[in-house]
C-alpha cells in the first residue's frame, strides 16, 4: 500500500509539473474589461458602453480581438434620434521584448459600429457585428503578447469633437 500511495503522489507531481510547464503557451483567452459613459445632449439616454480586450491563442496562432457592448441607464428612452456621428473601434494585437517594456504593435484592425450603437439602445450579444478583430500572425513565445483598443467617437449634435477613450489592454501572454 505504501508503495501504491508513494506511485500515486509521484504520479500526481509529474503531472502538476507538465500542467505548470505547460499553462503559459496553452493559455487560450486572456481578457480585461473596460466601461465608459456617455452624457448625449437633449432627451437621449445616457449609456454605459463596456469594451473587452481579448488576446487568444489557438494552432500556434495569436489574434486580438475587441467585443463592445453597452446598455441606457435609464429604462425610459424619450428621444429616439441619433446620438453618434460616428463610433469607431481600433483594435491592436501588441507584443513587448520584456514584461515591462514598450508595446509595438503587430496588426490592427479599425470597425465602424455607428450604425450598430445607433440602431440598438442595448446590446450583450457576443456576434461578429459588435466584435473587432486585429488580424492573427505567427505566435513567439519569447516575446510578451495583449491586445488593446481604442474608441473614438463623435457625439450628434453636441457641438463638440470626438472623444477618445483608450482602453485597458488584455492580460500578457507568454512563453
Amino acid at each position: 500500500m505504501r508503495h501504491l500511495l508513494t506511485s500515486v503522489g509521484s504520479i500526481g507531481a509529474a503531472v502538476a509539473s507538465c500542467m505548470l510547464l505547460a499553462a503559459p503557451a496553452s493559455a487560450t483567452d486572456q481578457f480585461s474589461r473596460s466601461q465608459f459613459d456617455v452624457v448625449f445632449p437633449g432627451q437621449k439616454p445616457a449609456t454605459t458602453y463596456y469594451v473587452q480586450n481579448t488576446v487568444k491563442l489557438k494552432d500556434g496562432l495569436i489574434s486580438g480581438k475587441s467585443t463592445a457592448s453597452w446598455q441606457i441607464l435609464d429604462d425610459q428612452a424619450i428621444d429616439l434620434s441619433e446620438r453618434f456621428t460616428s463610433f469607431k473601434i481600433t483594435t491592436r494585437l501588441e507584443e513587448r521584448l520584456t514584461k515591462t517594456s514598450e508595446d509595438h504593435v503587430v496588426t490592427t484592425k479599425t470597425c465602424d459600429l455607428t450604425r450598430l450603437v445607433n440602431d440598438n439602445y442595448t446590446w450583450f450579444l457576443d456576434e461578429p457585428v459588435n466584435n473587432c478583430l486585429a488580424p492573427s500572425t505567427v505566435y513567439d513565445g519569447e516575446v510578451w503578447w495583449s491586445a488593446d483598443s481604442t474608441v473614438v467617437y463623435d457625439i450628434e449634435g453636441d457641438g463638440k469633437a470626438a472623444i477618445t477613450k483608450d482602453l485597458q489592454g488584455s492580460p500578457l501572454v507568454h512563453g
